[in-house]
């Protein structure tokens, strides 16, 4: 995780963004230290990764890497805004020795275009990532990358319109409006039992979410999400990041999580 130290909303790069809308600086600050605490109270470890002035969208951790049994893919931002953001992730991993940190060639946005379950690697496309980084992230992994095609400029990135619930189990949550015809056909092949969300709880970035398997940290927004997730066995744990959100991130975004260490 990274602190929102230097969130701001400068420029617009996509549809959440609007400059001209107020940041609060400090209520940002105390709502991630809200999330990052709840992650500590549940037994999670929180690394952290200073953030850089000028570079405001460092919160959103989740965009500067993918690790996968402890291989990272960096990132290549699509815009220039967030270019030196790759850099900062980069270096912060190979501080700490990680051996086997891979700079890409292709646009990729991290954990915003990628979600890791137990046998794929979903891959998202049609508003940052380049296609050609999905045989990237297969070659660097050595899973099975499927790519799916989103349609609304409002969900991105995958992880606004899919969450993992249960890496485990394949288990999944998405929004069938923020892909195409024949992705939602993939995902209705290879998920049918997954936990589908309507417009109003995608809208509130439900779907920007992180499980732990049990407990699943959610924007509090998305009040639909809470009594479907209690019934498959789960924990819904309410956050409010709205301060964040002016960016066009929520829970999911402001966490990249280490797999495989």
């Amino acid at each position: 995780m990274c602190p929102p130290a230097h969130f701001q909303v400068t420029y617009s790069i996509n549809p959440w963004m609007d400059p001209a809308k107020p940041v609060d600086v400090p209520l940002a600050v105390a709502q991630w230290e809200e999330l990052r605490d709840r992650y500590r109270a549940l037994g999670h470890t929180v690394d952290l990764l200073d953030p850089r002035p000028g570079l405001p969208d460092m919160v959103f951790a989740a965009n500067g890497a993918t690790v996968v049994d402890g291989r990272v893919l960096g990132a290549r931002f699509a815009h220039p805004e967030r270019e030196l953001e790759a850099v900062a992730h980069l270096e912060w991993f190979r501080g700490r020795g990680y051996a086997q940190v891979h700079e890409p060639v292709h646009v990729n946005e991290g954990e915003g275009d990628f979600a890791v379950t137990a046998s794929y690697l979903l891959a998202g496309r049609g508003f940052r990532a380049s296609p050609l980084s999905h045989g990237e992230a297969q070659e660097v992994f050595g899973r099975p990358v499927i790519g799916l095609d989103l349609v609304d400029p409002r969900f991105y990135h995958l992880d606004t319109a899919l969450a993992v619930l249960d890496d485990a189990a394949d288990e999944v949550m998405y929004y069938p409006g923020a892909f195409s015809a024949g992705s939602r056909a993939v995902l209705r092949r290879m998920f049918p039992g997954a936990l589908v969300v309507d417009e109003a709880d995608a809208v509130a970035f439900g779907l920007n979410a992180v499980s732990d398997g049990l407990h699943v940290l959610l924007p509090q927004a998305a009040v639909g999400l809470f009594g479907p997730l209690r019934q498959r066995g789960f924990v819904p744990v309410g956050m409010d990041l709205g301060e964040l959100l002016k960016g066009g991130g929520s829970v999911k975004c402001c966490t990249l999580e280490l797999r495989g260490l």
